[in-house]
């Protein structure tokens, strides 16, 4: 593998000029691509095999007219302070507002509150609702303008008017700023890392051109495979952090090798055949762990995570190509100011350079930088250090004990927004539970009077606030009905309602020979948890068990993927535990700008254990390749770990600095789930790579000594050697690399 990626960087660097061609190339073509690609389809959520979606596709197929997949918009009108909306006059201004609702553009039909009874007890509030023929999604810009017009011509009678339902427009798109502020964090952390103007725009060069080639292709396939606008959403907030800390690394071995005394092309070999090598399965573990999401069957998942992995893999590619491409054109530039004198002669003949590179190892020795000072303080305290970290990271995960999961909705959105408005009115008015209706269908030969009895059943149940009259379809071979329960959504005792009038209907069943399903909301979020829960654990085994294999090959050890996979889970029990403390409990809620806590979005965790998990094995891969190629040039377990720590703790940590400000970026989106994966993916990468791969991996690394990198013989000759620490490369020109053995002030660190 080495050897390979060696190649392929001195080809990128000779050919410099038609490396950044064809990329420029790819890019246009992807954005051409993009412009002239059909409109990307409408978000779709559907969940195969769950009961909730069964009901939905019965109701699709037996009332097509009650328009199942049919937006709906519930406009709630309230009188003004004092008065009823019975009286005369506030009894004609929401006549017109209905009938101004029938006449908007894609409107099928408008209830009358008056007609239907859907007026309150205390005669202040009613509700009309809109339904529409096209899904919530397929709405235009125009029926979304429709819909605000007639609402404001409601208020215009002095009406209190607001809306919710799927018909209501939520502006989910990202509003960009969370990509500022990162990449101009990120932007500070690479000038002070390097010290030098074009290395720190390196990186971030080359990110945004990944990125950009990811976004457009994702956008150019949309119609052709079902990718939605919000799919490339994940893709941009990964594909940017990991572009720059995949050029990073490069850009910084490059420096090091340039350093020793190798000369331009070589060191570009080198950096690519290194560097690159721990940036290529660094990368397969992102993108195993994303690709894994699809075992979770749900489509919108699926192709979020494919989506993500995309946009990863070119981050990859361009790190060994394009990254090496660009350091031929400023080779000495990308330097600290200091050190580029010595390099604008002619290239060092070899036994300069092997002078260049004995040099640069003896300062490294004799004046020791924070990295390698660390890992000598580490090693002389393991036991202090691991037991700090693993109790630390143990009291933060307590939280995640209360996890509640859901689906955001109405009741969470931002106060000032109408849907919120109109969620509030309609709790106050109709009751707690009057938001979280439940649909009932039957499907029976005689559904009427099978459904009838279901009705009856139901309404004697505990926690039912009221039942509606079953309506029959023309076949009469199905009904349906609403279930309003005494609680509002989102709440324990809804949920248990849930399960007990499914556990009712299976008996009901039994005995009409009818097949009873139950939907709506707060189903749909049952099951959508439900769904999650049992694919969580395939996950993980799926995720962890593929990346452990892959880092057994890369390190040729048991222990080392062994202890960062507990590593791992430590890291995200944590973050998980932080997300609870603030988004569910409301610790510093008001600090991350969250109106209302309430529960975790269901999707989160299992997002944030996929991109975690790749992102940790990202840190285990760049700091422990270079450990493991100090130890196999002939350092002591010790010694190795000084040397990682001397050359990848300082790029490391810019590294992870960087990641955290992209992701907290994103904090500051409106998009509820963009703004819990932000906060979780920056707590867990604060976590992992300052207390897990900082603290508790030297810890572990100098109580296990020789035994970290045991491997079973046999097991070693069954396993490929992909040469990724670059054994292979330690006989170049300035001969080979350089030992951790030796000089007493680096023995001195470790006593």
């Amino acid at each position: 593998m080495a050897t390979l990626l060696y190649r392929l960087g001195r080809f990128a660097f000779r050919r410099r000029g038609l490396t950044v061609l064809l990329w420029l190339l790819v890019l246009f073509g992807a954005g051409f691509a993009a412009s002239s690609a059909p409109a990307p389809p409408a978000d779709t959520f559907s969940m195969p095999g769950t009961e909730s979606q069964k009901a939905f596709d019965l109701l699709e197929e037996r009332f097509p007219a009650a328009g199942a997949e049919g937006a709906s918009a519930r406009v709630v009108v309230r009188a003004p302070k004092g008065e009823r909306i019975t009286e005369t006059a506030n009894k004609k201004s929401v006549a017109d507002l209905v009938g101004d609702l029938g006449d908007n553009p894609g409107v099928t039909r408008v209830t009358d509150p008056f007609t239907t009874g859907a007026v309150s007890k205390d005669g202040t509030t009613a509700y009309a609702v809109a339904t529409y023929k096209a899904s919530g999604t397929e709405l235009t810009d125009a029926q979304h303008d429709a819909l605000d017009k007639s609402l404001r011509s409601g208020r215009s009678a002095g009406l209190t008017v607001e809306a919710g339902g799927d018909a209501v427009k939520v502006d989910t798109a990202m509003s960009g700023v969370g990509e500022k502020i990162g990449v101009l964090i990120s932007a500070l952390v690479l000038l002070l890392t390097f010290g030098s103007l074009i290395a720190a725009g390196m990186p971030l060069l080359t990110a945004v051109v990944g990125v950009g080639i990811g976004i457009s292709a994702i956008t150019a396939l949309g119609s052709t495979l079902g990718l939605s606008a919000t799919t490339s959403n994940l893709a941009m907030m990964l594909g940017l952090a990991v572009g720059i800390d995949y050029a990073l690394f490069v850009v910084s071995r490059y420096r090091s090798e340039k350093l020793e005394g190798h000369d331009r092309q070589e060191a570009a070999g080198r950096a690519v055949g290194t560097a690159g090598s721990a940036v290529v399965f660094a990368g397969l573990t992102v993108i195993v762990a994303l690709a894994g999401l699809s075992v979770v069957n749900i489509p919108v998942l699926t192709k979020m995570g494919l989506a993500a992995a995309g946009t990863v893999a070119v981050a990859v590619l361009i790190a060994t190509t394009l990254v090496p491409a660009l350091l031929a054109f400023a080779p000495v530039r990308v330097l600290r100011r200091r050190d580029r004198a010595a390099f604008r002669s002619k290239p060092l003949s070899p036994r300069k350079q092997r002078k260049a590179a004995k040099r640069a190892a003896e300062q490294a020795r004799s004046h020791p930088n924070l990295g390698a000072r660390w890992a000598g303080y580490v090693l002389r305290h393991p036991v202090a250090v691991l037991l700090v970290g693993v109790v630390g990271l143990g009291a933060l995960a307590v939280p995640a004990a209360d996890l509640r999961l859901g689906l955001p909705g109405e009741g969470t959105m931002a106060t000032d927004t109408t849907q919120r408005k109109a969620y509030d009115m309609l709790s106050a008015s109709f009751g707690d539970g009057f938001n979280g209706p439940l649909t009932v269908t039957v499907e029976a030969p005689k559904a009427a009077a099978v459904a009838k009895r279901v009705a009856q059943r139901f309404a004697a149940q505990g926690g039912v606030a009221s039942v509606a009259p079953p309506t029959v379809n023309p076949a009469g071979d199905t009904a349906l009905f609403n279930v309003i329960p005494a609680s509002g959504p989102g709440k324990a005792a809804t949920e248990d309602l849930v399960r007990s009038l499914r556990g009712s209907a299976g008996a009901l069943e039994k005995d009409t020979g009818s097949e009873i399903l139950i939907t709506g909301q707060t189903a749909l979020i049952i099951d959508f948890s439900h769904t999650l829960d049992k694919a969580l654990l395939p996950y993980l085994a799926l995720v962890v068990g593929l990346a452990f294999l892959l880092l057994m090959v890369v390190f040729r050890s048991l222990l080392v993927p062994f202890k960062a996979a507990l590593g791992f889970l430590l890291s995200v029990g944590a973050a998980l535990g932080a997300v609870v403390a603030v988004f569910q409990q409301g610790h510093l809620a008001g600090l991350f700008g969250i109106d209302q806590p309430g529960p975790i979005v269901s999707t989160m965790p299992i997002l944030m254990i996929g991109v975690v998990f790749g992102l940790a094995m990202d840190y285990e891969v760049f700091l422990v390749s270079r450990m493991r190629e100090a130890y196999t040039h002939g350092a002591t377990p010790a010694e190795a770990v000084v040397t990682g720590f001397r050359y990848g703790g300082r790029v490391v940590s810019a590294a992870a600095i960087i990641m955290i400000s992209v992701f907290s970026g994103f904090i500051a989106e409106d998009n509820d789930l963009v703004k819990m994966m932000g906060f979780a993916l920056a707590s867990a990468v604060l976590f992992d790579a300052f207390v897990v791969r900082m603290a508790i991996v030297p810890a572990l690394f100098a109580l296990l000594g020789t035994k970290a990198w045991w491997l079973p013989k046999w097991l070693d000759r069954l396993l490929p050697n992909l040469d990724v620490e670059g054994a292979e490369l330690g006989h170049g020109p300035a001969g080979p690399l350089p030992s951790s053995r030796g000089p007493k002030r680096e023995r001195e660190l470790i006593r």
